[in-house]
């Protein structure tokens, strides 16, 4: 038996971008990757092809980008969650087969000439559906195989392969549908899979510890992910700025096929032309992103990348020469990337690393939201109004996002550090709770003189902020009617194993500094005094207890004792 594949390590981290690729393994799923990543555009381009054909309705060409975007929107958080709890291995094998027999399925319904409109709707969805699942396990897998030195450029190598992938796939699938059809395009999308499934089941990987968290407790922790983004201003501003930049430019994606084939009358090929271009202007936006992030910063780049996406709409609406489309598209090609590596780079630095995976999902989430709305709507406009008008409406809110630069400002989760400042101090208790039990209430008791209360008060206000997003459930600040002086916080969490994880953490660095600050006003010889209540609940072993007649007790009645 061979011995299981794990990360191994490196003594220092290399300068060279292909690093990685010297690990075998990595190496091989790579490959087996972006041969499935071309087998995805030459999807894409069979199904526009075939959508187009089988009706003119610009709603239903729209409703392509819907299908492939709605399943990520409906599934990322839960699909984030699963990620954590099932073994990754035999999960990436279950989508990948999903996705491999939905697309054999499509490709022999095509091929038969049974294939409708809402049909290849359907299909789609499902097709996206896996998608949705795999896409987070996916994520997972580059951090067991390579070194945690070299994991930037192995996710810069994944970040290749999918725009290389758009680059040629879509030239591709336009070759085996002009000297096939769309069903071909179809099979060979189902076929490519075979080989990241061999990948993955060829995988030995390190044995994991298994998890034994209860279903409550994955809804608790996406519940816990959400308020973590609700408290936390940067990760609002970049949720806020993606979600505006990507309904605007779906206008792209889910009308460029109709203008293809309605106002430019050119054949499938022509569109697969346009998605290499693209895919060429992604890859070069990765070699010129390093320059571009020494010399600007990410409002800027974001502010001047969204400008150019939105130029390259307007020449889709009005432009008829052909090279100018094509520079267009690299254009909006380099645009796409360099914002979308901007939200996602700055989504994963703004938090600390134990609700990354939660965040992301839930970035991911308002990403295809938006992409899912704008399809439709755009879609809508274009039926109404006709092509031009919806892609330059389309780039008037893309061109109106760029104020948002004025309230939410990317640079907002630039230097922040999340290592922890210090361990939080262990409580002082009689009996250790269950894990399970709770709600738990956490009160902290200060003396404060009635002068420094407007400033214990205000520094709190920002702690209940952290508080919040490190998973408390409810907080206040109370003062003592009979004791002026003297103010009690208390902040609740749904269990005592969410406290207990809490204390795992430790103390970040914000928190410490409030902290300080805080107690600087607290008056006395003795520290703060901290206090841990936990909920009680009647917990009834026999038949409740009753009053004895002309008595003021309570006994527990007896079976057949009458208690009338």
């Amino acid at each position: 038996m061979s011995a299981p594949i794990t990360a191994p390590t490196s003594p220092a981290t290399s300068a060279s971008p292909f690093t990685p690729l010297k690990i075998p393994f990595f190496r091989v799923l790579w490959i087996a990757s972006f041969v499935s990543n071309i087998g995805t555009w030459m999807q894409n381009v069979g199904a526009v092809g075939l959508m187009t054909q089988l009706t003119p309705s610009p709603v239903l060409v729209a409703l392509l980008q819907t299908a492939s975007a709605l399943p990520v929107f409906l599934l990322s958080l839960p699909a984030g969650a699963l990620a954590d709890l099932v073994d990754r291995r035999k999960m990436l094998l279950l989508t990948q087969t999903w996705m491999a027999a939905t697309a054999l399925v499509l490709a022999t319904v095509t091929l038969l000439g049974y294939t409708t409109p809402w049909l290849l709707l359907l299909l789609t969805f499902m097709l996206g559906l896996g998608g949705a699942l795999n896409n987070p396990v996916w994520q997972t897998v580059t951090p067991e195989l390579v070194p945690r030195q070299e994991l930037p450029q192995a996710i810069a190598l994944n970040s290749v392969s999918f725009n290389l992938a758009r680059a040629f796939g879509p030239a591709l699938g336009g070759l085996v549908i002009g000297y096939f059809s769309a069903g071909a395009a179809f099979m060979l999308n189902g076929l490519s899979f075979l080989a990241t499934m061999y990948m993955v089941w060829s995988w030995k990987r390190a044995p994991q510890a298994t998890s034994t968290l209860a279903t409550e407790r994955v809804v608790a922790a996406i519940r816990g992910g959400i308020r973590y983004a609700r408290y936390a201003p940067p990760v609002q501003h970049i949720l806020v700025r993606g979600v505006c930049f990507t309904f605007g430019a779906s206008a792209l994606f889910a009308l460029m096929p109709a203008v293809v084939a309605r106002r430019l009358h050119e054949p499938t090929s022509f569109y697969s032309m346009l998605l290499s271009c693209m895919g060429l202007g992604a890859v070069l936006g990765a070699f010129i992103l390093p320059r571009l992030n020494r010399r600007l910063t990410i409002d800027w780049r974001v502010t001047l990348a969204t400008t150019a996406f939105a130029a390259g709409l307007v020449g889709l609406a009005y432009a008829d020469n052909h090279w100018l489309l094509y520079g267009l598209l690299v254009l909006v090609g380099l645009a796409w990337m360099l914002v979308l590596n901007s939200f996602s780079v700055g989504v994963q630095t703004v938090v600390p690393r134990w609700v990354q995976a939660r965040t992301i999902s839930l970035y991911l989430l308002t990403i295809q939201g938006g992409m899912a709305l704008g399809s439709v709507v755009w879609g809508a406009v274009a039926e109404r109004l006709g092509l031009p008008l919806a892609l330059a409406g389309a780039a008037v809110w893309l061109g109106l996002s760029t104020l948002l630069v004025l309230r939410f400002s990317l640079r907002t989760g630039e230097g922040l550090d999340f290592t922890p400042a210090r361990p939080r101090l262990e409580p002082v208790l009689a009996t250790e709770p269950a894990p399970e039990e709770g709600p738990v209430i956490i009160t902290t008791t200060y003396h404060v003189t009635s002068d420094n209360r407007p400033a214990f008060t205000y520094l709190m206000e920002q702690l209940a902020r952290i508080r919040r997003r490190e998973g408390a459930i409810g907080w206040g600040l109370y003062a003592d009617l009979a004791e002026p002086t003297r103010m009690v916080e208390y902040f609740m969490t749904e269990s005592w194993e969410e406290h207990a994880q809490q204390h795992e953490r430790g103390v970040g660095r914000d928190e410490a500094d409030l902290k300080t600050q805080i107690r600087a006003l607290h008056e006395g010889p003795e520290p703060p005094t901290v206090s841990h209540l936990l909920a009680q609940h009647y917990q009834s072993t026999a038949t409740p207890p009753v009053m004895v007649p002309g008595s003021t007790r309570l006994v527990a009645s007896t079976a057949g004792e009458a208690t009338a």
